[in-house]
This record gives structure tokens, sequence and C-alpha cells, in this order.
């Protein structure tokens, strides 16, 4: 039998190249207007960003300041001569006492009485004749049994930034107690301990409710105000001549 001789293997032939083919995009490209809309929610969201860390920042700053400089009870807080009342509105919008503002009376008169203080400048905004908070607070101390001859109004404490600069550049005093709402007190001593006074606070009692809230919320922006207010050296509306308490 004859064989067929045997086929010899062929050498592999190399496959073709294949080439790449771009993928198509996951999205028509945007539009000029929502590029534009792209950037201006990044903008917004980095400027919401920084005006919250700026808050924090403030309320952190304004109240390490007042860090043990706080006193609720009339027998532990130390003796100053003067005390300084921050004014308010004494009626709320719907024609109600203001809490805020009676406690502020009742906290400055329970200090005169325990001996804590012999004076007591009345701070608050006279800016018009019809309102007259350091008048109004006089009267109410008056009729509480506070003598005349130890209550000092001030008539331009439009601002807590006012109040305490004319503490020290009318009344002539750089220790003293700041009397008002304890949020109120520790914005009050950092404005004071930044122009280089030594000041303590006694805390009137605070107001719960809706208007309490409210109150609360807007001293976040006064922080933020009285620091900015440091930062940038704003001085009171008006000074005037110096009225010492001697």
């Amino acid at each position: 039998m004859t064989h067929s001789p045997a086929c010899s293997p062929r050498p592999s032939e190399p496959l073709p190249a294949i080439k790449p083919t771009a993928l198509p995009h996951a999205g028509p490209n945007k539009s000029p207007v929502q590029r534009r809309l792209g950037s201006l929610l990044r903008g917004l969201g980095t400027l919401v960003l920084v005006l919250l860390l700026g808050i924090v920042g403030a309320n952190l700053l304004v109240a390490a300041s007042a860090r043990g400089r706080l006193y609720s009870d009339v027998q532990a807080i130390p003796g100053r001569r003067v005390g300084m009342v921050l004014g308010t509105s004494k009626y709320t919008s719907q024609g109600r006492i203001n809490a805020f503002y009676q406690n502020r009376i009742d906290a400055a008169a329970a200090l005169y009485r325990a001996g804590k203080v012999d004076y007591l400048i009345l701070s608050g905004d006279n800016s018009t004749t019809h309102y007259d908070e350091p008048s109004t607070m006089r009267a109410d101390l008056l009729a509480l049994g506070i003598p005349k001859e130890h209550l000092r109004r001030d008539y331009a404490g439009f601002r807590t930034l006012d109040s305490v600069v004319r503490a020290q550049k009318v009344f002539g005093q750089n220790k003293y107690t700041v009397i008002s709402q304890p949020f109120h007190n520790e914005r009050a001593i950092y404005l004071a301990r930044s122009r280089g006074q030594d000041v303590i606070g006694f805390n009137a009692a605070d107001v719960g409710g809706a208007g309490g809230r409210r109150v609360q919320l807007r001293e976040y922006l006064a922080r933020v105000a009285a620091v900015m207010d440091v930062v940038l050296g704003v001085q009171p509306r008006f000074l005037g001549d110096p009225e010492p308490i001697e």
C-alpha cells in the first residue's frame, strides 16, 4: 500500500489589526447656558460654605472670650462698683411687656440690692424723642426702690459696641458688670475685652418660646457682625463729653 506523503503544517498567518472605535458620549455636550448654571451653582455652594464657617467660627470665638466670666447666682458673682444694663424695647410689637426687658430690670435690681454694684449705667437707644430706652429703664428701677443718684443714663447705646465703648470713654469704666441675657452678655464681653476692658456678666433669665428662638437665631449673625466690628475697628456712632462715675 502506498501512503500519501504527510502534509507539512502551514505557518500561521497574523490576524488583521483591529482599529479601536471611539465610544459614544454618555450624553450630548452641555450648552453654554448649562455650563454657566453649573458654575453659578458651584459658586453659590462655596459661598454658603464660607458663610457657615464664618458663623460657626464667630460663635466659637465670642463664647470662648466669655468663658468663666458669666454668673447667674447673685451670691456668687464678684462685686464691681458699676453695672451696665443693656437696653431693649419694653414692649413687644403686640403691645405686651417684653420678657427680655423685664428680666434685665429684675436682674439689675437684684444685683444692686445684694450690694454687688453701687451704680447702674442704663445704656440704650434714644434716637428719637418718642423712643427712650434709658429713661424707661430708669423709671422702672426707681419704682423698684433703686435711688436715682445711683442710676446713670447712656442715651447713645445704639448698639452693644456703642454701649461698651461709651462705658469706657464716657463713663470712665474699664472694670464693670454687664447685665443682660447670657447670649447677649457673651457678645458684650467679647467686644469689651477687645477694647482692653475687664468685664464680667450677670445673666438675666432667658426667654423661651418662638420669640426667644427668633432672638437666638439672630444672635448668630450678630456675632459675625461683632467680630467684623473688631476686625475693622468700627467706632461708636456718637461719643460726646466725658461723664465719669467717680
